[in-house]
């Protein structure tokens, strides 16, 4: 439909341009002398055929026309996505404040002739460019500057402002946190709030996993979608699906963190490298497998509990069991008792980069 309305703007363009220019060279003194369109009907007749003309040749030219501005919007289009909003709105400011600054010496160079029209506009350009390069380059300072100098509100209305944001911050999903599934519990216990934000280029990759040959992978890429139906259907909590994508960028991860930026967002996941990148490229981030370490009960040297021993462990009797939490206990001397319930003490407990370690003794023994 676009391309439509501009093939018939550009039409129109062309036969106004052909009277335009028809009637300039009707007028015209070297026109008058060739004798070809003599009397107001020869001009009126030659106004027809420039306007006809020209109508016709950009008519003709205009889908190629359309192409390049479809074209140039879109690579306007996806160069801004690549920009968050805030970096862009400061940066007009810092333009804007560039071309005031410049404005109160554009009119000196003016004067000057034959260049001081080019001159003019290059230097009006070049502040521009150095206002808005400045600001982005200063985004923190200013921001800061500006949350100082604004007016102090009651703590009860700061507190409630801070809650809200808090609440709107977009969490944007990755593939990992929505086949794990646990997000769906936590989001039901409250804990988390929305909007939740799942990229469509990520719905993309589940289904490419749930259509797997690998059987495993078709499994968990089934279960992620199932996730994400449950949380639509049963949660009363707002999910937005983003629909554009960041073509100049491959990898799945690197996308998200791009979207986290664009959003003003956190991303949520279980993906230990995402976590580091995220961390190292200041990008926010809600790693489940932390928040599951961290709600985990304390559990302190010389505290009783009963296990049931189901397992050998790596070195000679030691034997393995489970809290409920998925937490493991090793414990020692205890291989000969697989399958008992035993009550143990606790000697010491060890936390790794994948959990939480308790390592225990025979109540008897010690």
């Amino acid at each position: 439909m676009l391309k439509k309305i501009l093939r018939g703007l550009f039409t129109i363009i062309g036969l106004i341009l052909g009277y335009l220019l028809g009637d300039k060279i009707s007028n015209s003194h070297y026109f008058k002398e060739l004798g070809y369109f003599n009397g107001p009907i020869g001009t009126i007749l030659f106004l027809i055929i420039m306007t006809v003309i020209f109508g016709i040749i950009l008519f003709l030219i205009s889908p190629w026309i359309n192409l390049f501005i479809m074209k140039s919007m879109d690579y306007i289009e996806k160069s801004l996505q690549r920009f968050p909003a805030t970096e862009m709105l400061i940066g007009v400011l810092g333009a804007l404040l560039g071309l005031l600054i410049s404005a109160l010496f554009v009119n000196l160079l003016a004067r000057i002739p034959v260049v001081g029209t080019l001159l003019a506009v290059v230097v009006a350009i070049i502040m521009a460019a150095l206002g808005g390069n400045l600001a982005i380059k200063k985004k923190e300072e200013l921001i800061s500057l500006f949350s100082n100098i604004s007016v102090r509100k009651p703590q009860s209305n700061k507190v409630r402002k801070v809650k809200n944001e808090q609440k709107n911050f977009p969490k944007v999903l990755d593939t990992s946190v929505i086949i794990d599934g646990r997000i769906f519990d936590i989001c039901q216990t409250g804990f988390v709030e929305g909007p939740l934000v799942i990229p469509n280029f990520v719905l993309a990759e589940l289904r490419h996993i749930a259509d797997s040959s690998d059987g495993l992978k078709r499994t968990r890429g089934r279960r992620g979608l199932d996730v994400l139906n449950k949380i639509q259907k049963e949660l009363n909590i707002e999910v937005k699906i983003y629909e554009k994508d960041f073509p100049n960028i491959k990898e799945v991860d690197s996308k998200l963190l791009k979207l986290s930026q664009v959003l003003n967002g956190k991303v949520v996941t279980n993906d230990y490298n995402l976590n580091k990148v995220a961390e190292f490229q200041g990008v926010p981030v809600l790693n489940i497998n932390e928040l599951a370490n961290a709600v985990k009960p304390v559990v302190l040297p010389g505290e009783e509990m009963k296990v049931q021993i189901i397992k050998d462990g790596k070195e000679s009797g030691q034997g393995i069991a489970y809290l409920d939490d998925g937490t493991m206990i090793v414990v020692e001397g205890g291989r000969k008792y697989i399958g008992d319930v035993k009550t143990v003490v606790v000697t010491s407990v060890l936390q790794t980069a994948a959990g939480r370690m308790i390592f225990a003794k025979e109540k008897e023994e010690l």
